[in-house]
């Protein structure tokens, strides 16, 4: 049987595994981390994440509860706000017990340090051949952008009534962010769409994206059409958030034909259509659905029950592939 931290553990490994930037490029993220904390003052060590010397996701945390506790259920979210840890709560006192909440998106401090993970665009960027000094910069000012839009947000309020409820919460955002990213990247690959309408149909084939589709929210063409053909694609499913509008003029000039991604705002598709690449949206719920059921699948294969709130889509592969 698991613990809460082992299960934790699992999580980060799974997703240093898919990082896009590569386990040599998480490790030597890592490295530098520890050089930064080696030379800090005494005065800023004290407001030092030790955390962040084992885990390169600061938007990735155990928020509450006992970290050896053995689990056997675990109510999994997208979103886990109060309501979803009242339910937890509820269960418990109902003889159904939760051992382990696991949310998507982040919260607690997961939520404050959001930007923290933005900067492993920097690498994907210069992998695709862009200008090391133009991926910091346009990088940088969206880091920035993003940890002034999250500051003034209650971070803790779910956290708080955690810890009152004896509710044991996690969550697990940029490393199932980093499942779906290489899971689609695999899946693209071996379809090889042709056109933007292929590539389409291809998504379809994923349950997650079907269930979507039927509920209302599945795969979009944002810009291009599906006569469009796909050319080079970029897939923008992990690093935090959308980045910067700036970016869409640089990859098409670097050969990005498509992006396809979670989500992306009115101004990026303007920027993006600008620059004549296609943008498929294949969807945000959907998409983190994907990538937490690719995890929750390794935790019933470990034994673990799991439950599902939050708008979360569950698909179960293990059975599946029985």
């Amino acid at each position: 049987m698991m613990t809460v931290q082992q299960i934790f553990d699992l999580a980060v490994k799974m997703g240093i595994s898919a990082d896009p930037r590569g386990e040599k490029g998480v490790k030597n993220y890592l490295a530098h981390v520890k050089k930064d904390f080696a030379d800090m003052k005494p005065e800023e060590k004290k407001y030092f994440d030790d955390e962040s010397l084992v885990n390169p996701y600061d938007d990735c945390r155990i928020h509450n509860g006992d970290k050896s506790a053995p689990v056997k259920r675990v109510l999994a979210g997208i979103d886990i706000g109060s309501a979803e840890i009242l339910l937890a709560s509820q269960l418990n006192e109902r003889g159904k017990k939760i051992d382990l909440v696991i949310a998507h998106h982040p919260l607690g401090k997961g939520f404050a340090d959001l930007h923290g993970v933005m900067d492993m665009a920097v690498e994907v960027y210069e992998q695709l051949g862009i200008p090391v000094h133009l991926a910091e910069k346009i990088m940088e000012e969206r880091i920035k952008e993003v940890s002034r839009s999250v500051h003034p947000a209650n971070h803790y309020k779910e956290v708080d009534m955690a810890k009152l409820l004896n509710v044991n919460l996690m969550n697990t955002h940029t490393v199932t962010d980093n499942l779906v990213n290489e899971y689609l990247m695999e899946f693209l690959k071996k379809k090889n769409p042709e056109t933007i309408g292929e590539m389409m149909k291809a998504l379809l084939e994923i349950p997650e994206y079907s269930e979507a589709k039927k509920r209302g929210f599945g795969p979009k063409i944002f810009a291009g059409s599906p006569k469009n053909r796909v050319g080079k694609f970029l897939m923008e499913m992990t690093g935090g958030t959308n980045p910067s509008n700036k970016v869409y003029e640089i990859l098409s000039k670097a050969g990005i034909s498509t992006i396809v991604g979670m989500h992306m705002k009115d101004d990026a598709t303007t920027k993006a259509n600008e620059n004549h690449m296609n943008v498929v949206v294949a969807g945000h719920i959907s998409s983190d659905s994907l990538g937490m059921n690719l995890f929750l699948d390794e935790l019933e294969k470990k034994g673990m029950e799991v439950l599902t709130c939050g708008g979360l889509i569950r698909i179960n592969r293990n059975k599946k592939n029985k």
